[in-house]
């Protein structure tokens, strides 16, 4: 019978995978099968328990809305007590997350527009099997306030939607409103429950709120009040950019109100008064 992981060799084999994600992000060589060897020595576990363990890895960072090796694709059938090593690590690391989002782009990827596909709700395809899995992960490690508060990857993304709307614009010979793009909430500040004010090639407004996650498309995201009275005071003209995978090739998908139609809302945070 198979003997479960202890915490120190969850431990180890956690800091071994993000030691390679650093080279596979940044582009930099590496030896998974060396990394394998070095494991083997240091763990007492085989090869190919290994391989597999780096593959349940996978699974949990995509669960808690972070980037992974694609060459691990994710294995779902994971202990606890792996998400529990996974969380430590990024809890005695938080610079972890400020890299990967402020990272400057390109100056090609800054000129060029963004990949926009289909929201999930509109997506032919169904939800994927490990879709109750991973979004138990992400309730229980609360990912949405985690990006929501990221100010570096918030702030990136906002940059990244401003750079793709002034290229569409460009692109469509409209250099006149282009040029009138404002970054509403860095200039005016957050009350006008978007980011960005933006127009449509005919010069009708497109009020955008941008929400910016390192992880895959259907990670959670918080939405304030202000935001949804938003987008109900300009329905024809407000939209939210969800902008997904940023840390590698950043995409994106629009949706519009209702937001009901498109995910489950629900209230997280309320207001305390003191009594009289």
């Amino acid at each position: 019978m198979p003997v479960d992981w202890s915490d120190e060799q969850n431990d180890a084999i956690v800091a071994d995978y993000f030691a390679m994600l650093v080279h596979d992000i940044t582009g930099q060589p590496y030896s998974k099968a060396g990394h394998n060897r070095l494991l083997q020595a240091a763990i007492g576990r085989p090869r190919g328990s290994i391989e597999y363990k780096h593959q349940n890895v996978s699974a949990v960072l995509k669960g808690l809305g972070e980037t992974w090796i694609p060459g691990y694709k994710p294995a779902f059938n994971f202990q606890a007590s792996l998400v529990d090593a996974v969380v430590r690590w990024l809890d005695r690391h938080p610079e972890w997350l400020v890299p990967a989002a402020a990272r400057p782009q390109s100056a090609l990827q800054e000129k060029t527009m963004l990949w926009i596909g289909p929201p999930p709700s509109h997506s032919n395809a169904p939800p994927p099997d490990e879709i109750e899995q991973m979004a138990a992960v992400a309730r229980k490690h609360d990912v949405a306030q985690r990006d929501a508060q990221n100010r570096a990857l918030g702030r990136a993304g906002e940059e990244r939607i401003l750079a793709h709307e002034r290229a569409s614009l460009l692109a469509a010979g409209r250099t006149d409103l282009a040029n009138h793009i404002r970054w509403v909430s860095h200039v005016d500040g957050d009350g006008a429950g978007y980011d960005i004010r933006s127009f449509d090639v005919d010069g009708s407004d497109r009020l955008i709120e941008v929400k910016t996650t390192n992880g895959w498309e259907r990670t959670p995201f918080q939405i304030t009040r202000n935001e949804l009275a938003a987008s109900d005071r300009h329905r024809n003209d407000w939209l939210l950019m969800r902008l997904w995978n940023f840390a590698r090739e950043p995409r994106a998908f629009e949706l519009r109100p209702p937001l009901e139609a498109h995910v489950s809302l629900m209230e997280s945070v309320y207001r305390a008064s003191f009594l009289p």
